[in-house]
């Protein structure tokens, strides 16, 4: 059984290929993150060419401002905006950039000094940018299809990290330059296919023709070149409908007060977790057996690992946090965690660091996937889709307030700056 929809291409009523975009999802969520991975993994380089720069704190701080202004931008247009040509856009300034930087690496010889530090600042500004195209613009996308999209594509976010970390740490034991070009290679490759998957396998997979078909009948205008990229042509029929009958949507203010707690939820997840990963992991955590080169690829590794394995951990129904005030008792609690930072470094062990450092992947990782997958439940499509860039921007501004707030780490510090 089929519905007619548009002029062209029928769309199933029961649609399958729901592991393929499962599958395709987790890919997209990997390309959508792991240049940024990459940086954040060889910043043990970048701490040997800008010793004095503060490189892993800079460099974030740089990243999300312009994340967070492009998403502020996007969101209060999103109803306008080709969904499409923003993901496509945002995919392909990811692999530009990551090769811009193999670039600068290549041209400069690897050498330090303010030009090139500037250099970096200014890619990893496009960084920034590129992911408040596509993060934003695939949350909204999935918000309004199968749960299981939303689980997989941030399990490949966690992912990126995992496989970088696993790469360096590999290639730590014959560390030079080359090494990190072959390092940024990889991640220049990843971006490339998931422009391909993103452009040419994803929208013609029929569950998702049908997820967005539904969407395009319920007045979202955001879907249309997507559809048409999959052969369903829904502009003449969307036209009439409107004029027949103009759809209402809620508003993104009534969206925000009605997911007011879900918003702060993601907002203080990110707050806290910044204000310790990466900046406090490379210049606050002391020295200890592992030496300061090996001891923060460690724990950056193992907050990477535990915070992939958390993000699968809501797919057991058992396991998953649905109450509202359940989810921000337990974000609330996370604050704790910021004296046992002090703490653990002033006083404690490698092995009480590693154990924090898992936990706070742990944490981060499974509310943000309980929170982001419960939120856009029983909105229609265009509200789905508003409701998922709305989230994400209030994650943003508490990734970039968490980075700036992890300057409060070098107060008391000598030679802070």
């Amino acid at each position: 059984m089929t519905i007619a929809y548009g002029n062209h291409a029928p769309t199933p009523t029961r649609p399958g290929g729901k592991h393929e975009g499962i599958i395709v999802c987790w890919f997209l969520g990997l390309g959508s993150l792991v240049s940024w991975s990459s940086m954040l993994t060889i910043g043990d380089y970048y701490y040997c060419l800008f010793p004095k720069y503060h490189p892993s704190r800079v460099l974030t701080l740089v990243y999300q401002t312009f994340a967070l202004g492009t998403m502020a931008i996007l969101a209060y247009n999103e109803a306008k905006i080709n969904t499409r040509k923003r993901n496509v856009a945002g995919y392909i300034l990811f692999a530009a950039s990551t090769l811009m930087l193999m670039v600068v690496d290549l041209a400069t010889s690897g050498g330090g000094g303010i030009g090139p530090f500037i250099g970096i600042c200014a890619i990893v500004a496009a960084f920034g940018v590129a992911d408040a195209h596509v993060q934003g613009g695939m949350f909204g996308d999935m918000a309004f299809m199968c749960p299981e999209f939303m689980q997989s594509f941030f399990a490949g976010l966690a992912a990126s990290g995992a496989l970088t970390s696993a790469l360096r740490l590999i290639t730590k034991a014959a560390f030079d330059k080359s090494k990190d070009v072959l390092f940024l290679g990889i991640s220049t490759f990843l971006e490339f296919l998931c422009v391909l998957l993103y452009a040419y396998l994803f929208p013609k997979l029929p569950i998702v023709k049908y997820c967005r078909s539904k969407a395009a009948a319920e007045g979202s205008k955001t879907v249309s070149a997507d559809l048409a990229a999959a052969g369903i042509q829904t502009l003449a029929n969307q036209e009439a409908a409107d004029v027949a009958k103009p759809r209402e949507r809620l508003s993104n203010k009534q969206l925000i007060f009605q997911n007011i707690d879900y918003a702060l939820d993601l907002y203080l997840i990110y707050v806290l977790t910044l204000s310790i990963f990466p900046g406090f992991v490379f210049e606050n955590t002391g020295k200890h057996k592992l030496g300061n080169k090996w001891y923060p690829l460690v724990l950056i590794a193992m907050y990477n690992v535990l915070d992939l394995i958390s993000r699968y951990i809501p797919l057991v129904p058992c396991l998953k946090l649905e109450s509202r005030n359940g989810l921000l008792v337990a974000v609330l609690s996370r604050f704790l965690l910021i004296p046992a930072f002090y703490f653990t470094a002033k006083y404690g062990d490698q092995g009480w660091m590693i154990f924090l450092v898992s936990f706070l992947g742990l944490t981060n990782g499974y509310l943000t996937v309980c929170v982001l997958t419960i939120a856009p439940r029983g909105y229609k499509g265009p509200e789905a889709n508003a409701l998922g860039n709305l989230l994400v921007l209030f994650l943003l501004g508490g990734i970039f307030s968490g980075a700036a707030l992890d300057w409060l780490w070098l107060i008391g510090k000598k030679k802070a700056f």
